[in-house]
């Protein structure tokens, strides 16, 4: 080895690093795929967690017991949710109908706006329509038989809010925990790594409610002011979905724009989507970076990459953790670089002063 030069040492010792660190990933993502059912309610308890944090915080400063801040905080988080999941899903079978027929009216008003009546668009878009219209029912028998997948999902559910009611209220363990975990001489540099990690994961979390209450009541407005049934509770709906990366823009902005079809017509929902595209293209280009710049540092290339690995690796699971697990992953390569990058080296001395000449 010490026949070779010292970039290609260098070299070599660090393509076994890789090697290694890589070994070492991939060996964790393999047994986390295989023990899903337990990771996952973990890992969405600890981002659960690093957003509600600062409520249940504030809550122990109000004198509350922390065993019933935890409690009134998870129970806070589950009423919003259930009550917009709940309101967007009533909007959505009481409309159905509505929106078949809808779509299938303006299919055939803009097919005779172009002259089409009666060609293969108007049939297309019968055939559209049909599908639309059979998709109740496929749906039905996909639930039927996906019961057991549906279990285990509110099973995944009902733990995650468990551990994120016991994570909140043992929060103030949590460093004396860890640090009996390790040993004791590494007990700082993991401390601080752990800090790191979670205060990257805090920070992603606080800038996306920034940019989903944003959203959300850009939206909300728009849809208050076209008239869309339900308003409110799409807005919660887009509010929820942001934290979703794109799939969750997306899937709240489509039933917002299939309510506006059904209740007020094509025209309406052709505004709908308007208002919809704009926010998310304002949210892009100037509400997200600004407020993720400041709390999690993170180029729209390395997001987009994660999310694509996340989708691969657990798919629509993957893409809601990919965001935040590359964050911690940051924040730890952040302070592993400022503890152990090496310092740089002393100035060099000026020439040296030769003895005089009258010496």
């Amino acid at each position: 080895m010490q026949l070779l030069p010292e970039p290609v040492r260098r070299l070599a010792a660090w393509c076994a690093v890789i090697l290694l660190v890589s070994g070492v990933v991939y060996i964790g993502i393999r047994l986390g795929m295989a023990l899903r059912p337990a990771v996952i309610p973990v890992l969405l308890a600890l981002l659960g967690t690093a957003l509600l944090l600062p409520l249940h915080r504030w809550l122990v400063r109000m004198k509350v017991h922390r065993s019933l801040a935890a409690a009134l905080t998870c129970a806070a988080v589950l009423g919003a949710v259930g009550g917009a999941v709940y309101v967007v899903t009533i909007a959505l079978v009481d409309t159905w109908d509505q929106i078949v027929a809808s779509l299938r009216r303006g299919v055939r008003d803009l097919a005779d706006q172009f002259g089409a009546s009666g060609t293969s668009l108007e049939e297309l878009a019968d055939q559209a329509a049909s599908v639309l219209g059979r998709f109740g029912g496929t749906a039905a028998s996909g639930v039927v038989s996906g019961v057991s997948w549906a279990v285990q999902a509110l099973g995944m559910a009902v733990l995650a809010l468990l551990l994120v009611f016991f994570f909140l209220r043992d929060s103030d363990r949590a460093t004396g925990t860890l640090r009996s975990l390790v040993p004791h001489d590494n007990a700082d540099a993991v401390e601080a790594m752990a800090r790191r990690a979670f205060e990257s994961v805090e920070g992603f979390m606080r800038g996306t409610t920034v940019v989903a209450l944003i959203d959300a009541v850009c939206i909300t407005a728009g849809l208050l002011i076209l008239g869309v049934p339900g308003a409110l509770g799409l807005g919660a709906l887009v509010f929820i979905g942001a934290y979703v990366p794109y799939l969750g823009a997306f899937t709240s902005g489509a039933v917002a724009v299939l309510v506006a079809l059904a209740d007020r017509g094509l025209v309406i929902a052709l505004w709908a989507l308007g208002v919809v595209l704009v926010v998310q293209m304002l949210e892009g280009n100037i509400f997200q970076p600004m407020v993720q710049s400041r709390t999690v540092r993170i180029h729209p290339a390395v997001v987009l990459v994660a999310l694509t690995a996340g989708a691969s690796v657990a798919g629509v699971m993957g893409v809601l953790l990919a965001v935040p697990v590359t964050a911690a992953a940051f924040g730890v390569g952040r302070e592993l670089r400022a503890r152990y990058a090496s310092p740089p080296g002393p100035a060099p001395a000026g020439p040296a002063t030769g003895p005089s000449a009258d010496a």
